[in-house]
């Protein structure tokens, strides 16, 4: 864990250096230039300076878009900070999920505008889930292109990815059907769909229940492209389930949550 963050992002600025020390061998973890720019340096000041983090630590995760680091906040919560990468995220690829919510209708297409306007996108949308009861992390505060929420994991060991922990699940059929229940909910109640959901996207908690992250780039019903972005969710995971002794049907299921 880094040393607490004080009232300097000059001090911020030390604890990134010693990330990067840290860190030196992964090739694809260029910190100083991709993660923690100047921009990026300012708003963990000011999420410092609010009381909001109170320190923060190693990585969780690195994305095509983003990292995700653990902190702590008041009370020693542990959350997790996801930062975007202004330089480095495919916003060409962004805009595809963007154009056509009209929450996002008089975004700029500058790159910055673009990012950020993702960043809010991401808070939105875990909103959304949360008060309709699908598990996800709860959302905590957002500004430019840092994301905080809660951390889902324990003593900053993050829960794994059904993926990697699928043999884990004792009841797959039980799981499975969760599933179908969050992405129903998703769908008739929050009038959203993931837009990118598989076993790499959703996490398994201490209870073995699924938890769904990464919902960036989810869409509302309305956009034109959800009903193709929800046929790719259903076909991801029937294939993946299946797989573990399941015999679900796309039809079926695309029938049940739409209907």
């Amino acid at each position: 864990m880094f040393d607490l963050i004080d009232k300097k992002i000059e001090r911020i600025d030390r604890d990134v250096d010693k990330l990067r020390i840290r860190d030196k061998e992964a090739d694809d973890f260029k910190v100083r230039d991709e993660v923690f720019d100047e921009l990026t340096l300012k708003v963990l000041y000011r999420l410092a300076s609010s009381g909001l983090i109170q320190a923060l630590g190693g990585v969780i995760s690195t994305g095509k878009e983003a990292n995700v680091f653990h902190a702590l906040g008041p009370d020693k919560r542990e959350l997790a900070i996801k930062v975007y990468r202004i330089k480095t995220s495919d916003f060409k690829a962004m805009q595809d999920y963007i154009l056509g919510d009209h929450r996002f209708a008089h975004v700029k297409k500058t790159k910055k505008d673009i990012v950020f306007a993702w960043t809010k996108k991401e808070f939105r949308n875990l909103t959304r889930a949360s008060n309709v009861g699908v598990r996800v992390p709860e959302p905590v505060k957002y500004r430019d292109n840092v994301l905080v929420m809660e951390f889902i994991g324990k003593n900053g060991i993050a829960f794994p990815l059904l993926k990697q922990a699928i043999n884990r699940v004792e009841n797959i059929e039980q799981f499975w059907q969760t599933t179908i229940e969050f992405m129903k909910r998703l769908y008739s109640d929050a009038r959203l769909v993931h837009a990118d959901l598989s076993e790499y996207n959703i996490l398994v908690d201490e209870q073995c229940d699924p938890v769904f992250i990464d919902m960036g780039q989810s869409v509302l019903l309305e956009h034109p492209r959800a009903q193709e972005f929800l046929r790719r969710d259903v076909s991801n995971m029937v294939k993946f389930f299946n797989e573990y002794g399941l015999t679900a049907s796309e039809n079926a299921l695309l029938r049940e949550i739409t209907e």
